[in-house]
């Protein structure tokens, strides 16, 4: 396992990442409930591959910090800091985003961060055939004032995912329960990089991505929209084309998913 090494955000942060073989960064942006060891297997196989692979703990997750207030620009600026921290100089740097994570991917570039290609995995930004939850960010808010973690973990899996409750409730006793409470709190600021209550395509955003962008989704995602949602943000993107991949439910092995990233970052 490589060493834990830290980035100081813009802001003062500490934020926590661990960083794979050597070449140009190419770094891992997880999604909600996923903190730096979500990532590990697909940021060490990119360091196969001539790259700096390299898996983070977003603001409020793990090892990182959590300096308030939050905002999407915060999280831009965290994701700036370990290119920063874990890149070569005049080298590019390239970012591969997870479910909600992929949001952050768009916001970055769109903002400018040195990154010269963009990739996502089934980002969910919704449509008013797949409508997001009503008043979805006060809702989580509700959760938090009263110290509700496991509401808003039952909350995101039950309504937003649309997973039965007996799921949920299986997942109790097991090891990936305790590390989901200590992260329900960030689900708001994944929920904020999608734009809130409104997580429609943000088509201002997305006109500025204008580096080349590979949109992903996994053969097996049998969620119709999910699924659907790589092609809609590929063709939403000036410079973008989607792919799909052998995988399994809103995931591609590391195995699979990392040669194909890395032939895209090189072409």
């Amino acid at each position: 396992m490589s060493q834990v090494e830290k980035a100081t955000s813009a802001d003062g942060t500490t934020i926590a990442f661990e960083a794979y073989g050597t070449g140009p960064v190419a770094v891992v942006v997880g999604g909600a409930f996923c903190d730096r060891g979500a990532f590990r297997d697909l940021a060490q196989a990119l360091g196969e591959l001539g790259l700096t692979g390299v898996t983070y703990d977003r603001r409020g997750r793990g090892d990182s910090g959590d300096t308030q207030p939050y905002a999407v620009a915060r999280e831009v600026e965290d994701l700036n800091a370990v290119i920063a921290a874990a890149g070569e100089s005049a080298s590019p740097a390239y970012a591969f985003g997870a479910s909600s994570g992929g949001a952050l991917v768009v916001e970055a570039i769109a903002a400018g961060a040195p990154i010269a290609k963009g990739s996502a995995i089934e980002v969910p930004y919704r449509s008013d055939a797949w409508p997001a939850p009503d008043d979805y960010i006060g809702t989580l808010e509700r959760f938090e004032a009263a110290g509700d973690r496991e509401g808003i973990l039952r909350y995101f899996n039950n309504i937003v995912v649309g997973m039965p409750d007996e799921m949920v409730e299986g997942m109790k006793g097991t090891p990936m329960w305790d590390p989901m409470l200590a992260m329900t709190y960030t689900v708001k600021y994944d929920g904020l990089c999608l734009g809130g209550d409104d997580q429609n395509l943000p088509t201002e955003t997305l006109g500025r991505v204008t580096v080349p962008f590979l949109s992903v989704c996994s053969s097996g995602t049998m969620m119709p929209a999910l699924h659907d949602s790589a092609v809609v943000l590929a063709d939403a993107l000036p410079d973008a084309r989607a792919v799909e991949l052998s995988g399994e439910f809103h995931q591609v092995p590391a195995a699979v998913l990392a040669p194909v990233l890395a032939d895209f970052y090189r072409s």
